[in-house]
């Protein structure tokens, strides 16, 4: 059975949202109490706390892709060990000195925010659901499949921008105004951990159900695919018999090296699913329980497979 088409995947998320994700029936819906008031609120406009941590873990991030430049930079020249300017930033604000240097404002929300921005979530939310490798299921048993990561962010930003009705859709999906893929693209990656996202999720789920539909759940994974295996098909270099030879012994070496650090990464993966049964379930999957009453096909994650 085929997954869905890109066509039957816009008529689903449709069928989803009738009125479209910014739809104030929609809105009221997830904040009742109002945008602004709402929890989720902060998932846009994170406290100073939060501002904080933020700022921390991305200098930690630049430090961390300063010590591999260096190390490269290292490697190149044959251990010359120099210094690097990169790895003597300032030292790390302290909280107090953060604020200082970066006062906290009352955020100016506009009525079109309090309608754009849980839209936005909302679409943040769906590319969670419906794309990172998981799958939701039609009630014929077919998966709604919105394509690749990237495919998924820009459908979801088609639907976000132009679902309106059949005058709307008879345009070009494409054509996306002001969002693209980007917008949506690793879905709810930068906004995650600022605040409770289960009930966005729940919203969701809620609508999948009533359409009969399903979810399954897939773990992390990350696989190495070795591009520099793949054959140039239109290369006209002319056969060197000894540059094959050289070719080939260098395509096994890096095969032998592919093959070795996905043998890394099975080994990883199986500790890290471990490591998730011994925690609470994913935002995600305990919004499925509260909606469907058990656990979603493929939770908890099994530490001994592929």
């Amino acid at each position: 059975m085929s997954d869905f088409t890109d066509s039957e995947c816009l008529d689903f998320l449709l069928s989803l949202f009738l009125g479209g994700v910014k739809d104030e029936a929609v809105i009221s819906e997830l904040c009742p109490e109002g945008w602004e008031r709402s929890a989720l609120f902060a998932g846009f406009h994170p406290g100073p706390q939060r501002r904080y941590e933020e700022h921390l873990a991305f200098r930690q991030n630049m430090r961390w892709m300063a010590s591999l430049r260096k190390k490269k930079a290292d490697e190149a020249s044959a251990g010359n060990k120099g210094t690097n300017p990169e790895d003597e930033g300032e030292r790390d604000l302290s909280f107090e000195e953060y604020l200082a240097e970066n006062p906290l404002t009352v955020p100016d929300i506009s009525d079109a925010d309090r309608i754009n921005e849980p839209a936005e979530l909302i679409g943040l939310c769906l590319w969670d659901i419906f794309s990172d490798n998981h799958e939701v299921i039609a009630a014929d048993g077919r998966v709604v499949n919105l394509g690749s990561f990237r495919g998924s962010g820009g459908t979801i930003a088609d639907f976000f921008e132009q679902n309106a009705g059949e005058e709307k859709r008879a345009n070009d999906w494409g054509s996306r105004g002001g969002y693209d893929y980007m917008r949506f693209y690793m879905g709810t990656a930068w906004v995650a951990g600022r605040a409770d996202l289960t009930p966005v999720y729940r919203l969701i789920f809620r609508r999948i159900r009533s359409l009969g539909g399903d979810w399954r759940y897939s773990f992390p994974r990350l696989h190495l695919v070795d591009f520099g295996a793949i054959p140039d098909a239109d290369s006209e270099v002319a056969y060197d018999p000894s540059a094959a030879f050289e070719k080939e012994q260098e395509l096994k070496k890096r095969a032998a090296e592919t093959a070795r650090l996905n043998r890394e990464l099975d080994e990883s993966a199986k500790v890290a699913k471990r490591e998730a049964r011994a925690k609470e379930p994913p935002e995600t999957v305990q919004a499925y329980v509260e909606i469907y009453g058990c656990f979603p096909a493929g939770w908890p994650p099994d530490p001994y497979a592929g």
